[in-house]
């Protein structure tokens, strides 16, 4: 019986050994490796999407405006106008609430409004992860053009 005893707690001290915790760890690193670029250029292709999308919105409520008060806001009334009357410029006869909330692009900066616009009667744009004029890639302006 006693050889019997020992022979359990044996068992149960067994563990790992280094070298199997350090196969581990190799195989998580790698994968890892493998992974992580390309989920960090889907997160880049997602703000992308959700900047278009809010670009997208902020040029339909724009052309409801304008559907509305026979214009667009002026550059001074901004998007502004398109959340509360504006009391400065041409009057809006009638006005109603375009947006519950002017978003902010996916980089936390304001959307930006040109009337008139460079590439349109007017524009809406992001200026991209870098928040620069121009640039390619995630950097690259995203606008009511596109």
């Amino acid at each position: 019986m006693p050889t019997f005893i020992r022979t359990s707690s044996r068992a149960l001290q067994r563990g790992f050994t280094l070298i199997e915790l350090m196969v581990v760890l190799v195989i998580i690193g790698v994968l890892a490796a493998l992974i992580v670029p390309n989920v960090i250029e889907r997160a880049d292709d997602a703000r992308v999407t959700a900047a278009k999308t809010d670009v997208n919105n902020l040029m339909q409520a724009l052309k409801l405006y304008r559907l509305d008060n026979q214009r667009y806001p002026t550059a001074e009334q901004g998007l502004q106008a398109l959340l509360v009357r504006p009391t400065s410029g041409p009057a809006a006869p009638n006005w109603k609430p375009y947006v519950e909330k002017l978003p902010n692009d996916p980089w936390g900066r304001p959307y930006q409004y040109m009337n008139p616009g460079i590439k349109g009667e007017i524009d809406v744009l992001s200026l991209g992860a870098d928040g620069e004029p121009g640039g390619e890639g995630k950097n690259a302006d995203i606008g009511s053009w596109q």
